[in-house]
């Protein structure tokens, strides 16, 4: 192990030289004195990545960059973007208990994470045992994470695979009783999904639902115990987790194995609950795009290098996820100032001079947005309908929604057929269109449902995978 220490800008050059390195396990740690709360605070960075095996798999695709119209593989669909590729059939934009509900599906518990959709299967994610009821939250030992394999054309259950807590979770308590311990999305690539349950690990299992290998990724808490919910992602042969509850650490591991490729160490990675995206750079060149408070950073996705960083006011914690348009990142979040920026990804070192293209003061505490014919689409928490110029960050309408209280919505929208579908926690399902000047379309509630929707649906092969607290639900065009 070789450890070098850096300091303020150096320490950007140099790890872009490690790219360089092709043996051992090189180690790389330094400081940087940039704003990080408005005013200054340290960076501070470790990287480690085993040199030897680092070496990607190259031409393995996955639906992140296809937009494959009959799949949704990861939180948010392809890239995370929120859009729905085109297909044949197009899947409703009304529905109820009655009315284009293909089947539904009881949930072994409750969960905030979505599901998403491969081949034949549904995959999704619960928790049951504990926390369950806010009244009766029952004993910690008791509390067990679900990954089920549901059967796309029917609803019935596949397997059913527990995995019991490993580390004692944060306690069922304060803001962690509005998600739950099921709160990030798995991922899969067709072969393996993949499910990260926070303190409790990473897990990764065949089709058949066997086990293929578990990681610990840590076992800290953040100050305010408010549980993780950042979702694992897949960059050709990694898989990337954003473990900043559990260890403030990024990891990327051998998806065959489980090995650990590369990880990245910063105390700036604590309230970062945003699952992270790629950018595709000009020349071909992809970058992982990271948000953390009062800050976005770009790195080399196959050794954890950074390049740049961007510093903002996006402060105290950053829960919507990193949304990028090609080479441009649009971030939301922030507080007590709730604010977006767009930043363009690529060059070196200290960018925000250069690459920071607007700050906006409408944005979002929670859900991500969609961008769609030069425009963003969202819903804040609170319930307002808005879009955005993504050239300038301004505001083209804004539309307070019928919702009830300060958390309406936790589910980010989606993008169906030029229109966008927001899920709100009880009101039912918002439908309005993907252009400028606010249409509302449709309002659609499923009667008989009165647990919370906080998960995002998925949408693939012409149907919408929408699920709540007690049951997963299939809405496609019915025959007959």
């Amino acid at each position: 192990m070789e450890r070098t220490n850096w300091k303020s800008g150096s320490w950007c050059l140099a790890a872009i030289a490690m790219l360089f390195w092709n043996t051992s396990c090189s180690r790389e740690t330094g400081t940087d004195t940039t704003p990080a709360d408005g005013t200054s605070s340290p960076r501070a960075w470790t990287v480690e990545r085993d040199g030897d095996s680092a070496v990607l798999t190259m031409g393995v695709t996955t639906d992140e960059g296809t937009g494959d119209a009959t799949g949704w593989t990861r939180y948010r669909g392809p890239n995370g973007s929120g859009r729905a590729a085109a297909s044949p059939v197009s899947p409703p934009t009304r529905w109820s208990e009655t009315e284009n509900m293909k089947w539904m599906t009881t949930l072994p518990g409750p969960g905030s994470s979505s599901p998403i959709v491969s081949g034949d299967s549904v995959f999704v994610t619960c928790y049951s045992g504990y926390g369950v009821d806010k009244q009766d939250t029952g004993e910690y030992s008791a509390l067990r994470r679900h990954l089920l394999r549901i059967n796309r054309e029917d609803g019935s259950v596949v397997w059913d695979k527990t995995v019991a807590a490993a580390s004692q979770e944060d306690g069922y308590r304060g803001f962690l009783t509005e998600h739950g311990y099921a709160s990030h999305t798995p991922v899969t690539d067709g072969e393996r999904v993949y499910a990260f349950f926070g303190k409790s690990g990473v897990v990764a299992y065949d089709l058949d639902g066997n086990a293929i290998w578990r990681k610990n990724v840590g076992n800290l808490s953040s100050r305010k115990h408010w549980g993780s919910a950042a979702s694992p992602i897949l960059y050709k042969n990694l898989l990337i987790v954003n473990a900043s509850d559990e260890s403030r650490t990024l990891f990327a591991f051998d998806k065959m194995t489980g090995e650990e490729i590369w990880k990245v160490e910063s105390d700036k990675l604590e309230y970062s609950y945003a699952t992270p995206a790629l950018a595709v750079l000009p020349d071909g060149r992809q970058e992982l795009i990271v948000a953390v408070p009062y800050e976005v950073w770009g790195f080399d996705p196959g050794t954890g290098v950074c390049h740049w960083w961007s510093v903002n006011e996006l402060g105290n914690n950053v829960a919507p996820s990193v949304l990028v348009e090609g080479d441009v990142a649009y971030l939301n979040g922030g507080y007590p100032r709730i604010g977006s920026i767009a930043v363009r990804a690529g060059g070196s070192e200290d960018t925000t001079d250069t690459h920071l293209l607007w700050e906006g003061e409408l944005g979002s505490y929670i859900p991500t947005p969609v961008a769609f014919e030069g425009h963003l689409y969202g819903v804040t928490e609170r319930g307002l309908a808005y879009g955005v110029d993504a050239q300038t960050g301004q505001a083209i309408f804004e539309e307070e929604l019928p919702v009830r209280g300060a958390k309406a919505f936790y589910a980010s929208v989606v993008l169906v057929d030029k229109k966008i579908l927001a899920v709100s926690r009880q009101a039912g399902t918002f439908v309005f269109e993907a252009a400028p000047g606010f249409r509302q379309l449709q309002l659609n509630v499923i009667a008989g449902d009165e647990s919370d929707f906080n998960a995002t649906p998925a949408v693939a092969g012409g149907a919408i995978y929408l699920r709540s607290n007690k049951v997963l639900y299939c809405i496609a065009g019915v025959e007959g």
